[in-house]
């Protein structure tokens, strides 16, 4: 019996989209998260769910990256939700705290759990955030307020057989 790891796959708008092109997910070079041990130490009065939400809201922010390193793309996080085998799941990093991960399979669509995206409502902010995360990231306050204020934009929900409707949202 197989098991499986629910992993959160940071992505943008026209990777979620190379889903109608062919039946697997490009998967960018960004890091993948799931709950790994290692988060689990580092959050040991957390709840799966809670480490869930850790693990999610961390592809979020590496969506971030990803739309900073493409201009073009529309400024919406998406974080694809996917279950895959827990062989196809290798911990990036063992320090504590961590949840990367890499995966050594394509991610089929029919491994998908479901869809995430900022509604349309929070781009300026998006768009900010993305400008703002790599100083965030060396160390500017001042970044990191604005990055850290995208959080206050829940993710929409979508089904996998609803990509369509995402993609027009």
């Amino acid at each position: 019996m197989t098991n499986f790891v629910r992993v959160y796959i940071p992505a943008t708008v026209p990777l979620a989209a190379s889903l109608q092109d062919g039946p697997e997910l490009k998967v960018p070079a960004a890091p993948v998260h799931a709950v790994t041990p290692a988060l689990r130490e580092w959050y040991a009065e957390g709840d799966q769910e809670e480490l869930e939400y850790v693990a999610f809201s961390r592809a979020a922010q590496e969506a971030l990256r990803l739309l900073h390193a493409d201009p073009g793309a529309p400024r919406r996080r998406v974080v694809v939700s996917a279950d895959m085998p827990e062989a196809a799941v290798q911990i990036e990093s063992q320090e504590l705290g961590s949840s990367a991960v890499r995966l050594s399979l394509p991610v089929a669509l029919s491994a998908i759990a479901s869809f995430h995206i900022d509604a349309a409502q929070a781009e300026s902010d998006v768009a900010a955030a993305a400008e703002a995360i790599e100083a965030a990231a060396a160390g500017d306050g001042d970044a990191q307020f604005t990055v850290d204020s995208v959080e206050d934009h829940d993710l929409l929900w979508y089904a996998p057989e609803e990509l369509g409707d995402m993609l027009k949202s």
